[in-house]
């Protein structure tokens, strides 16, 4: 079967450089599925999870904001921040939640809560990435 090449980037440089049979990702447009030959495109990027799909076997990818570029043969993702699963600090990311959890109850002005609100999203996209290995 075909594959298409997927790098993953962020400002701290490479997360990751591999080949995959399709690669999932969540858009501020819904969720997209490319397969090797897709049309050229480019999408903001949720806060949710990236799938690579190869074979049998699938890798996930905790992304945090950005883009997605989609070539026929390349797929390259600039994110914000970029975690694979089983690099993911599981204590870490359970504390950042309830952390943001209480942010928010505490009834703060409106920038304030927005933050938490977008702290408790990533804790909790990188706690499902973690449980999804």
């Amino acid at each position: 079967m075909k594959t298409i090449k997927v790098n993953i980037v962020t400002p701290d440089g490479p997360v990751s450089e591999t080949e995959a049979d399709m690669v999932i990702a969540a858009t501020e447009f819904g969720e997209i599925g490319v397969l090797p030959g897709h049309i050229a495109m480019v999408a903001p990027l949720q806060i949710g999870a990236l799938r690579l799909k190869k074979g049998s076997s699938t890798v996930n990818v905790a992304v945090h904001g950005g883009f997605i570029e989609v070539r026929p043969d390349v797929v390259t993702v600039l994110a914000q921040s970029a975690e694979l699963a089983e690099n993911i600090d599981i204590a870490r990311a359970q504390l950042a939640a309830r952390r943001a959890e209480e942010a928010l109850k505490a009834k703060q002005n409106d920038l304030e809560a927005q933050l938490a609100e977008l702290h408790l999203r990533r804790a909790i996209t990188r706690i499902k990435v973690y449980e999804m290995r």
